[in-house]
C-alpha cells in the first residue's frame, strides 16, 4: 500500500482512539532501519508511523554535508517507493523539533508539502512536531499556532509537546524531577490558544513522568491516570468529550499496566526509539563475536568476505529490529487492526 493519504492517516487516529490502541511510531535513520519498521508492521497486521528526528535526519543527510532538510526528503521520498511493497498504512512523521531548528527543519519541510498539496499531490510528511517544551508555555503556544495554520495547508497534522518530558533527546535535556506532569491548567491553556481542532488536527504530548532513553524500573515514575484528568477538565471547559489524541513519549522499560492505562485515557501514538535501536544493534554485535576472525584480517589472514559484508549482518539486524517492532504492535493493540 502507498504512504497514507492526508484522509487515510485520520482515519488511522480515529480509529486507532476508538478502539483504544496506539500505533507505535519507530525512529528510523537508514533505509535498512525504516525496511526493519515496515516489516514489524507488516508482520503484526498493523498500520503504522515511522520517524525521523533532527538527529536522524542530520545522519541521513551525510556527514559530508550533514543537511537535515535533504535527509529527511531523501528517505520520505525513499519510503513512498517501497512501502507499496508492504500491505499496511504508514505515516511519515518528523520527531522533535526544538525552536532553534525548526527554521532548518520543519518550516522548510512544511514548504515542501504545501507546494506538493497546490500541484494536486499529497504532503510528503503526514504530520511534523514542534517539542516546544523547553521554551514558556505562552511562547511554546504562540509557535504551535503559527505552525498550526501553516501545517493546516499542507494537510499535515502538527504534533505539539507542552511541557517537558525528561531525559535526553537529540541535544534537548530536561531534568527529572516534578515538572514532568502536564496540569489541567496546561491542558486548558492549550485548548484555548490552538483550539481542539478547529483551527487545525494535532496531537498533544503531555507530560505524566516520561523520560527518553533507557532507564531502570522505579528509577522514573509514570502517571499515565494524569491523561484522564487532563481529558476530563478540558472536557468539563468545552463540552467536548475525551477532546485529545495523546502522544506517549519516553516509553522505553513502561509496564504492561502503564501502557495499558495510557491507551484508556487516549493515547494514539507511542514513540520508540532506544529499544528498537538496541534489537537492531544487538544482532550485528553477536554476528561480529561470533565471526570475529572472519570479519577481521586477524594475523596477516585474509578474512572471511562472506562474514563482514555489510548484507549477512545487516540481514540479521533487520529480523532483530522488526521483531521488536511486531511486538510494540501486540503492547499497544495495534495487531491485526490494519485498514483493508
Amino acid at each position: 500500500m502507498p504512504i497514507a493519504s492526508p484522509e487515510i492517516y485520520n482515519e488511522m487516529l480515529d480509529r486507532a482512539k476508538a478502539g483504544k490502541f496506539a500505533y507505535p511510531a519507530i525512529n528510523v535513520t537508514s533505509t535498512q532501519t525504516l525496511h526493519a519498521a515496515l516489516r514489524g508492521f507488516a508482520e503484526a497486521e498493523s498500520d503504522g508511523i515511522v520517524q525521523i528526528s533532527t538527529g536522524g535526519a542530520e545522519f541521513l543527510g551525510g556527514q559530508y554535508s550533514k543537511d537535515m532538510v535533504t535527509g529527511a526528503v531523501g528517505l520520505a521520498e525513499f519510503a513512498h517507493v517501497v512501502a507499496e511493497k508492504y500491505p499496511v498504512h504508514i505515516a511519515l512523521h518528523t520527531d522533535h523539533c526544538p525552536k532553534d531548528k525548526l527554521d532548518g527543519y520543519v518550516r522548510p519541510l512544511l514548504k515542501i508539502s504545501q507546494e506538493r498539496v497546490a500541484n494536486g499531490q499529497n504532503p510528503l510528511f503526514q504530520s511534523h512536531m514542534w517539542d516546544g517544551s523547553a521554551e514558556t508555555l505562552d511562547d511554546n503556544l504562540s509557535i504551535a499556532r503559527e505552525l498550526l495554520a501553516e501545517a493546516v495547508k499542507a494537510k499535515i497534522i502538527l504534533e505539539v509537546e507542552i511541557t517537558p518530558t525528561g531525559g535526553e533527546e537529540d541535544g534537548v535535556t530536561h531534568e527529572i524531577n516534578d515538572k514532568l506532569y502536564t496540569t489541567v491548567d496546561d491542558a486548558l491553556r492549550t485548548a484555548e490558544a490552538i483550539g481542539l481542532g478547529d483551527k487545525g488536527r494535532y496531537l498533544l504530548a503531555a507530560s505524566f513522568g516520561n523520560v527518553h532513553g533507557v532507564y531502570k524500573p522505579g528509577n522514573v515514575v509514570l502517571r499515565p491516570e494524569l491523561l484522564r484528568e487532563l481529558q476530563d477538565g478540558v472536557a468539563a471547559k468545552y463540552g467536548k468529550q475525551d477532546p485529545f489524541f495523546f502522544v506517549f513519549h519516553g516509553g522505553s522499560g513502561s509496564t504492561e499496566e502503564e501502557i495499558r492505562t495510557a491507551l484508556e485515557n487516549g493515547v494514539v501514538k507511542m514513540n520508540l526509539d532506544t529499544d528498537t535501536q538496541y534489537a537492531f544493534t544487538r544482532p550485528i554485535a553477536d554476528h561480529m563475536f561470533r565471526n570475529y576472525d572472519g570479519v577481521l584480517k586477524v594475523d596477516g589472514e585474509v578474512g572471511n568476505k562472506k562474514q563482514y559484508d555489510p548484507r549477512s549482518w545487516g540481514k540479521l539486524a533487520e529480523k532483530g529490529m522488526s521483531e521488536r517492532v511486531t511486538q510494540a504492535c501486540a503492547n499497544l493493540r495495534s495487531t491485526g487492526t490494519k485498514l483493508k
